[in-house]
């Protein structure tokens, strides 16, 4: 089984360390003689060995070592990552991914220069029909086709991350949510022409089960698309709407009267956010106690992260309100999750936990008479 390819004598060494771990010296030279190929070994311990590399371009070499390898990944590898390349990404999704049919979870986050386009996500879409979770972000070369393709393609995808995917439109978006009724976990950062008002009222009449959702920087996103998400998404843990300029209490009201599984609300620069947004989010946990909807035991209830920085009319007796009725929020440097960052006049909001240590460090200090 020898070769010169300093990735398959890392297989090979993950063979002989199995091996051993099974029996003795002996044992693993009388394996050897008998195996005098990778064609030898079943699949199983074919992608035991695959896991023990831990390191997708083991993947890449595996598939051009011999025929045993090439089925042994066809048959049982559901996890891939392609981010690493810095080249030829297209190329390698064009060679790889048809030998490659059972992947479950694909990422292709674009971290260097943008290398795909729609005829990659196409081949994806013609071979991985069990595909569950896809990461595109940063794919800047991509267009409606390549959402067109996967809507027809790839009917089980629950999580994609499209974050910073400018070219695509509202109109694939609405196509793309009426084909992924149980998606789950949805990145939409930065997709200004797709994330309109229109898309996410397609998205709340498609995809009820939603559980999270980034709307960063999506600055056409109004109070008309948030409140449609709220009434139609009521499983709504995760909302970031950091940058959306147009939204104001209209929306936070809705969700705080629509989602009352929300734990995680970004509002960064929504300078149109108010007292009143506050005060709806701090009355929120007792409408979800005593409302129409019931939280399932062992559901973690309340807000447990709210970004309000930049959001300078807020006052400090509303954000304490909020502080108030929901314990997880944390304004304490270890358990920080309360985000005011540009906002001095909230200096003096504190979570339950920031009083109890200042309470403490008073009393080991008392005061003294003179």
């Amino acid at each position: 089984m020898g070769g010169g390819n300093p990735e398959t004598v890392n297989l090979e060494v993950c063979f002989r360390s199995l091996m051993v771990a099974g029996g003795s010296q002996e044992k693993v030279e009388r394996s050897m003689v008998v195996m005098q190929g990778w064609k030898d070994l079943p699949v199983e311990l074919l992608l035991r060995i695959l896991s023990l590399v831990g390191d997708d371009r083991t993947v890449v070499v595996a598939c051009g070592v011999c025929k045993g390898w090439r089925i042994a990944l066809s048959l049982g590898l559901t996890n891939l990552s392609l981010a690493w390349c810095k080249n030829n990404m297209n190329n390698l999704v064009q060679s790889l991914i048809p030998k490659l049919p059972k992947l479950q979870v694909l990422s292709l986050r674009q971290n260097y220069s943008p290398q795909l386009e729609d005829n990659d996500v196409e081949t994806i879409s013609k071979h991985c029909h069990e595909l569950r979770d896809l990461d595109l972000s940063k794919s800047q070369k991509l267009t409606d086709r390549s959402l067109y393709a996967l809507g027809h393609g790839c009917p089980h995808l629950t999580k994609l991350n499209i974050s910073g995917c400018s070219g695509f439109t509202d109109a694939s978006l609405e196509y793309l949510a009426r084909c992924f009724k149980n998606l789950k976990y949805l990145n939409l950062c930065g997709c200004a022409k797709a994330a309109s008002d229109r898309a996410l009222h397609a998205i709340s009449c498609n995809c009820n089960g939603l559980q999270s959702l980034n709307l960063g920087w999506c600055e056409g996103v109004s109070d008309k698309g948030v409140i449609s998400l709220a009434a139609g998404c009521p499983d709504l843990q995760a909302l970031d709407l950091c940058g959306c300029i147009l939204i104001t209490d209209e929306s936070v009201v809705a969700l705080a009267n629509g989602c009352p599984r929300l734990r995680s609300l970004g509002l960064y620069y929504c300078q149109n956010i108010t007292d009143r947004a506050m005060y709806s989010l701090a009355n929120s946990l007792v409408s979800s106690k005593h409302g129409p909807w019931k939280i399932k035991k062992g559901d973690q209830s309340g807000l447990m992260n709210l970004n309000i920085s930049q959001c300078t009319a807020l006052t400090p007796p509303a954000v304490q309100a909020v502080c108030n009725s929901f314990p997880e929020l944390h304004t304490c440097p270890e358990r920080y999750s309360l985000l005011i960052s540009g906002c001095l006049s909230l200096t003096s909001v504190h979570c339950a936990c920031a009083a109890q240590a200042n309470r403490a460090s008073r009393s080991a200090f008392p005061n003294h008479a003179y």
